[in-house]
C-alpha cells in the first residue's frame, strides 16, 4: 500500500496481528531430516497441527508458535538485532527485515525464514539449500 501525504511518500505495511491455524505443510519430513531432527521426533511432529499468534505494534513483533505441547515465543523489532529461538531450541542472533509490505525475512545460520501474509493466509517458509519447508495457516 502506497500513501502520499503532504508531498511525502509513506509506505504502509500490512498488519500481521492475529491467530493462525495450520492448514497444510509441504516437505516437513525432508526438511526436518536435513536439519538433523531425530526420526522419532519427526514421526511425532508430522501430524501435529499448530497455532501461530502474532502481535504487531508498529515495527515490533511478538510471535507465539504452539505445536502440540511445544511453545516457542520470539520477539523482535524490524531492522534491529535480536535473539530468536529455533525449532530445535537453539537461540541465534539475527536481524528480521521487511520485504515489500507483507513479508518478513531473516536468516538463522544456513536457514532462511520468511513469513508472508496474503489476506487471511500466512505462509511460513524455511529454506535450507534447495529444500523448502512450507507451513500454510489461516486466520482464526
Amino acid at each position: 500500500m502506497l500513501q502520499i501525504s503532504c508531498g511525502r511518500i509513506l509506505i504502509a505495511t500490512m498488519n500481521f496481528s492475529g491467530k493462525y491455524q495450520l492448514q497444510s505443510q509441504e516437505n516437513f519430513e525432508t526438511f526436518m531430516k536435513a536439519i538433523g531432527l531425530p526420526d522419532n521426533l519427526i514421526e511425532k511432529g508430522k501430524d501435529i497441527t499448530g497455532v501461530t499468534e502474532i502481535v504487531q505494534n508498529g515495527k515490533h513483533f511478538k510471535l507465539t508458535i504452539t505445536t502440540g505441547s511445544k511453545v516457542i515465543q520470539n520477539e523482535f523489532t524490524l531492522g534491529e538485532e535480536c535473539e530468536l529461538e529455533t525449532m530445535t531450541g537453539k537461540k541465534i542472533k539475527t536481524v528480521v527485515k521487511m520485504e515489500g509490505e507483507n513479508k518478513l525475512v531473516t536468516t538463522l545460520k544456513d536457514i532462511t525464514f520468511t513469513i508472508e501474509l496474503n489476506g487471511d493466509i500466512i505462509t511460513h517458509t524455511m529454506t535450507l539449500g534447495d529444500i523448502a519447508f512450507k507451513r500454510i495457516s489461516k486466520r482464526i
